[in-house]
């Protein structure tokens, strides 16, 4: 079976999500704009999106390199490749961000989902299906404190989010790989998408798109580097920002509070405590972030 434009070209898209995504990241961790926005509810869900989409793209991917090569041996050598792009990430996130660095990120969960997912490759569709449900559902009722070690948490089944600028542990990430390998599997659904093939301006947007899809390891790999390279010397030449603590945080902490069903009185004197303990937080801003997130529960105590 030969390459599906369409797969190409999902994947294409995703990656442009991507750089959009890290080009906003460096636009916070460089303060041109909020620093805490990037790890906003709303921007982080824009995240978990394109992970998602990757990691299903990726279970298509594994049903339609088996079809075309049911021995393993090719099976085993994109893994190494994977692997060996997710241990480059970590030792590049090490160097520049020691206290958060990726040790379990996309390109590790798909890594290891995709070992997960190897023996699926040979049974019904609906298997897969049921196993990413599992999985997807596994955090919500498995979760336990046994799993906060640091050298568990990879697993997912953690209490606590773990300090990382990327974390995508096996539970529940793995189970959009297995839905991607349950929606390949499905009876008809590739033959059907395998006669799409785009007319006009659609057919050149596809074209490009797959380009990207099809280089889509290398781009992961080279594009926040550049990025980050290009930031880095922009505030070299710069001033500094004098105050790192976004302005209009107490009015979005409160008007968040009061949202979650706060008292007036209580989410102005909660967010004041936040605001007063966190204008010198040290550190990076995704360990800033979730040292906000502690300052808040403690000072939600009565």
């Amino acid at each position: 079976m030969s390459r599906l434009l369409w797969l190409d070209a999902a994947r294409g898209f995703a990656v442009v999500a991507m750089v959009a995504y890290h080009f906003v990241w460096d636009l916070g961790n460089f303060d041109y704009i909020d620093r805490y926005f990037p790890y906003s509810a709303q921007f982080k869900s824009f995240g978990h999106a394109i992970a998602l989409s990757f990691l299903f793209i990726a279970g298509v991917s594994l049903v339609l390199a088996h079809e075309r090569n049911p021995s393993f041996g090719p099976f085993w050598r994109r893994l190494a490749r994977i692997a060996a792009a997710a241990a480059l990430v970590s030792l590049g996130t090490y160097l520049v961000f020691p206290q958060s660095f990726v040790f379990f990120g996309i390109l590790h969960c798909i890594a290891a989902a995709s070992l997960l997912a190897a023996p699926f490759l040979f049974l019904p569709w609906p298997a897969s299906l049921f196993a990413a449900v599992a999985v997807f559902l596994a955090p919500r009722f498995l979760a336990a404190p046994v799993f906060d070690a640091p050298w568990l948490s990879w697993i997912g089944l953690s209490t606590v989010e773990p300090l990382t600028n990327d974390w995508r542990p096996l539970f529940p990430w793995s189970g959009a790989l297995l839905a991607g390998v349950a929606f390949a599997k499905a009876p008809g659904v590739l033959a059907a998408l395998g006669r799409f093939e785009p007319t006009g301006a659609g057919s050149a947007f596809a074209n490009a798109s797959g380009w990207l899809g099809r280089h889509s390891l290398a781009i992961y790999l080279l594009h926040q580097p550049l990025l980050f390279g290009v930031f880095l010397g922009i505030a070299k030449l710069s001033t500094p920002s004098e105050n790192p603590f976004p302005k209009d945080f107490l009015a979005a902490c409160e008007m968040r509070c009061e949202a979650d069903g706060g008292a007036i009185e209580f989410c102005e004197a909660a967010c004041g405590c936040v605001e007063a303990r966190a204008r010198d937080l040290p550190g990076e801003p995704a360990e800033r972030a979730l040292r906000l997130r502690a300052l808040a529960e403690d000072c939600a105590k009565p």
